[in-house]
């Protein structure tokens, strides 16, 4: 059985449940890929897979460029009980040939999502010069690093403060009390400062918000040194204002038809056969490892609207979202509705259900033929960085011609 171009773009348009594999090496599946081909390389395939695309009778279609992998990979996802895996016919080339639009990078759908986000709701931006000036003046700033913690600590703009993306409208109360105080929100490029400063405007917080125009990737553009080794984390937040935030999340949450999932409706997606369902709690690491419910994976907010192609390569299939305080999983949840996933929150679970501990993933040892992303690290040449701007502002464009992603934007 092998499925065409046209048999992929259906389901997509459907939204039916599918996982389109892309088995070879991360490297040069970064050069180009369908839209919402998901990353698999054929040696982590008896690894990876059964946590990726859990259930067994999910149509998975693979396909390589020409390198002979795809029948191998194949055969090994039957071996492991997959019922219904099929080839791309002519692999990439025959995705090329039939007219199909072709993504660069990783994560190309998030971060085309955040493209489009800007550009319909122009999220307020600041450029490196301009920030500079701000904290060189000590002007009445908050810039708050939505990456993950090893990242900001890798390289981070001086003074900025780590709050991984789905923790900003929890934690910013804190951290900004007076609604006078500038909220600048940055990452490494664009996407996860959009998103993160669009969080802030959707849950209307009182206080000024923008994005760092291009991220650390901008600083460094503009000559400008970034701090290393900084380890300023975020605050804890007091009950008034989590319940403040718990207010505005479930607003946003609303407006983007977030679903409410209870106890009962979580055991029948559990036990149904003909669904998949991703269960994600998106509270931090260590939150998670201290006590979680059981059957959830962890997957903090912010990383998980930014690698849903990693985390979710079954386009189509259910998620259902998972937190403590009422804020982490609405906000989150909102982003992944409007990116056209069938997405749920877990309403009225105890905490005292948490009562699983441990469970996070193992470190995966390093790969030689990982993609170096043009953000990562303090010695990526600046040719290389214009690059990755430039792509970026083409996404939108890409998206409209690709025409099977389902976004919209609150």
């Amino acid at each position: 059985m092998i499925k065409t171009y046209h048999d992929v773009r259906r389901a997509l348009l459907e939204r039916t449940e599918i996982a389109l594999l892309d088995v070879r090496e991360e490297d040069v599946f970064a050069q180009a890929h369908p839209l919402f081909a998901a990353n698999l390389p054929l040696h982590r395939i008896a690894a990876d897979a059964p946590k990726r695309i859990p259930r067994l009778t999910t149509l998975v279609v693979v396909y390589d460029d020409g390198e002979d992998l795809a029948e191998p990979a194949r055969q090994t996802l039957q071996a492991l009980g997959y019922t219904q895996v099929t080839l791309l016919s002519g692999g990439l080339q025959g995705w090329r040939d039939a007219g199909g639009e072709l993504f660069q990078d990783v994560n190309a759908p998030s971060k085309a999502f955040g493209e489009l986000v800007e550009a319909q709701r122009h999220t307020p931006m600041l450029s490196a010069p301009e920030v500079q000036d701000l904290l060189a003046r000590q002007a009445d700033v908050v810039v708050l690093d939505a990456r993950r913690f090893d990242e900001y600590h890798t390289m981070a703009i001086p003074g900025g403060i780590s709050v991984p993306g789905a923790e900003l409208v929890l934690r910013v109360g804190a951290l900004a009390p007076d609604p006078r105080t500038q909220v600048i929100v940055n990452c490494a490029g664009r996407t996860r400062s959009i998103i993160g400063a669009q969080s802030l405007i959707n849950a209307d917080i009182p206080n000024p918000v923008c994005a760092l125009r291009n991220g650390t990737i901008g600083w460094t553009l503009a000559g400008q040194t970034l701090q290393t080794g900084a380890d300023r984390r975020f605050l804890p937040v007091s009950p008034a204002q989590q319940a403040q935030a718990a207010t505005r999340a479930r607003s946003v949450a609303d407006r983007a038809g977030v679903q409410r999932a209870t106890a009962s409706d979580l055991a029948r997606f559990q036990a149904g056969l003909s669904r998949t369902t991703y269960c994600f709690d998106v509270r931090t690491p260590e939150e998670f490892a201290a006590g979680h419910l059981p059957g959830f994976e962890s997957a903090p907010g912010g990383q998980l609207v930014q690698e849903t192609d990693m985390a979710m390569p079954v386009r189509g299939a259910r998620v259902v979202l998972f937190d403590t305080d009422g804020v982490r999983a609405s906000m989150s949840a909102s982003w992944l509705a409007q990116m056209a996933w069938d997405v749920w929150v877990l309403d009225g679970v105890p905490q005292t259900d948490c009562s699983q501990t441990g469970g996070l993933p193992a470190p995966v040892a390093p790969n030689p033929h990982r993609y170096r992303r043009p953000y990562e690290g303090t010695d990526n040449a600046q040719e290389a960085m214009q690059a990755y701007l430039d792509w970026e502002y083409g996404l939108v464009a890409q998206l409209e011609r690709d025409g099977t992603h389902g976004f919209w934007v609150l």
